[in-house]
């Protein structure tokens, strides 16, 4: 019982802070295979690795730190690196500015990739993150829910702070499509069960979902974006239509029941 207190107690930390974009991933243009970008987030600050050719066709190496410019964007500097031909002893490398660069998120599947190498000129790119593989959703979870509710017709039914404990069922077929079952726990819910489901697009470690919500009435359009697998469970943003005229917008963190 204590566990499961602690594991609800992380999940509520976990969605109350899910609204910060996370964009650590592959990047790459799908007409132009054979170059990209690593990108690998730390709170605030990008760190990435451009895997691009020089003027010689061979491979050449570049890096790039930015950071948030307080409108959701990151610049900084673009670096070129030099060092120890990699079968000798390491003797030590050598690092110079190189230009600048910045990553422009479009959603939290697409950006806007700019950088300038100093005397060969400026590079804008439209890149989404790679998919690699598909991740496995599916098991029985013990999930928060954070969010908000507006728009009601019965004005009463707003809730501009709405938090729920919940049981989370999800079922999948691949990438194809995916089920999550929300039944509620918390005393104020308690015996509200919602349904999500619809068909998935991947791309590289998020999903999206794009279906409809049954609340015990009606089904309702809705999405699900930034789906994806943490090192504990699942997390996610569920926007749409909850019945009633009201919208919701939950973020939401499950972790995997010990049991699965």
């Amino acid at each position: 019982m204590l566990k499961r207190f602690v594991l609800v107690a992380l999940v509520m930390f976990a969605a109350l802070r899910a609204d910060a974009r996370e964009y650590t991933d592959v990047y790459f243009v799908p007409s132009e295979p054979g170059w990209g970008v690593f990108l690998v987030q730390s709170n605030t600050t990008q760190f990435l690795a451009f895997f691009i050719y020089g003027p010689d066709g061979k491979p050449i190496w570049y890096t790039a730190l930015l950071n948030d410019d307080g409108t959701g964007n990151y610049t900084g500097s673009l670096f070129a690196t030099t060092g120890t031909y990699f079968p000798n002893p390491w003797q030590g490398y050598n690092i110079a500015a190189a230009g600048t660069a910045s990553f422009k998120p479009i959603d939290v599947y697409h950006a806007t990739l700019t950088y300038t190498v100093n005397g060969a000129g400026t590079v804008v790119k439209s890149i989404e993150r790679e998919t690699l593989t598909a991740y496995v959703l599916s098991g029985s979870y013990s999930a928060s829910v954070a969010g908000a509710i507006s728009g009601c017709t019965d004005p009463t039914r707003n809730d501009p702070a709405f938090r729920a404990t919940a049981n989370l069922a999800v079922a999948q077929i691949g990438d194809a499509s995916a089920t999550l079952t929300f039944t509620f726990t918390d005393p104020a819910h308690s015996g509200l069960a919602c349904t999500v489901s619809g068909p998935l697009t991947h791309l590289g470690r998020l999903y999206q979902l794009n279906g409809e919500a049954d609340c015990g009435g009606n089904a309702h359009v809705t999405t699900i974006d930034g789906l994806h697998p943490t090192g504990q469970g699942i997390e996610g943003h569920w926007t749409g239509g909850t019945g009633n005229g009201c919208n919701g917008s939950f973020h939401f963190a499950a972790v995997l029941d010990v049991n699965n």
